[in-house]
């Protein structure tokens, strides 16, 4: 390389650096930019929960019958004469018959436990069959039970108390929810000297029902409950069963901005 293309060479990369070093102060500029003009306003954010207490006014039952013999045939026949006798006791109690269902079947084998490849007979059978009735008579629900019981009946499986006004209490539930957030961000913006603005987010949760078994298987947030009784109290089913109420519970997080 001759004296006369150095200086040439030296400004293309001088020029190229210079180039670079802008462009990296550009990109590292930019998320800063970026993460700025993404900042949230200035908001209050609180939960808000509620509980409306129901005497229910129907119950739901999964029902087992359960059957053992040495042969398959006679703990089937066994099986059919009790879900027989169980669904004729349902039927004279006053169920209807579209509220009534059989949901569940099974034919298992059982064997020794000293089981081999030379001796794989059986030791006895197990017939199982669920049925699910809806059962909108409250009064001598107890009495019900041990028909059920003396009548076929082996397994009661679930018990869930319900409500047919299900919606109307849910959105009782969730007013009285948001009013409680509202009331919670009132007071601290009064405490922190600011006042409360529009809604700038808000998620809602609610939930009511119990659970089963059987044989088939953010910022700063202040919580306040409320609780209302929407149906006094529900009568007591004979003398050892008290069904009491269910409860519809409605929870909302709010986040109000400040002005």
């Amino acid at each position: 390389m001759n004296h006369s293309s150095r200086p040439l060479l030296f400004r293309v990369l001088h020029i190229a650096m210079n180039t670079r070093l802008i462009l990296l102060v550009a990109l590292a500029t930019f998320p800063v930019s970026h993460a700025l003009s993404q900042v949230a306003p200035p908001q209050i954010s609180v939960t808000g929960s509620s509980e409306v207490k129901v005497a229910p006014d129907e119950i739901y039952l999964r029902l087992g019958v359960e059957t053992r013999h040495e042969t398959m045939e006679e703990a089937k026949r066994q099986n059919d004469e009790r879900m027989t006798k169980a669904l004729a006791f349902i039927k004279s109690s006053g169920v209807k018959e579209k509220d009534v269902q059989t949901d569940f079947i099974s034919i298992e084998p059982s064997y020794d436990r000293g089981f081999s490849s030379t001796n794989n007979k059986p030791t006895y059978y197990v017939v199982r069959k669920s049925i699910e009735i809806r059962v909108t008579k409250i009064s001598g629900f107890d009495d019900f039970l041990t028909g059920l019981l003396t009548n076929g009946v082996t397994t009661i499986h679930d018990i869930d108390f319900r409500t047919t006004q299900l919606r109307k209490h849910r959105d009782e539930a969730r007013a009285m929810a948001i009013q409680a957030a509202k009331e919670k961000a009132d007071a601290m913006a009064r405490e922190l000297g600011v006042k409360r603005g529009k809604v700038y987010n808000i998620s809602i949760n609610d939930w009511s029902g119990s659970g089963s078994s059987y044989w088939g298987g953010r910022g700063s947030s202040i919580s306040q409950n409320s609780v209302q009784d929407a149906g006094g109290t529900s009568e007591a089913a004979g003398n050892t069963l008290s069904i009491g109420q269910i409860s519809v519970t409605a929870s909302v997080n709010v986040s109000f901005l400040i002005e």
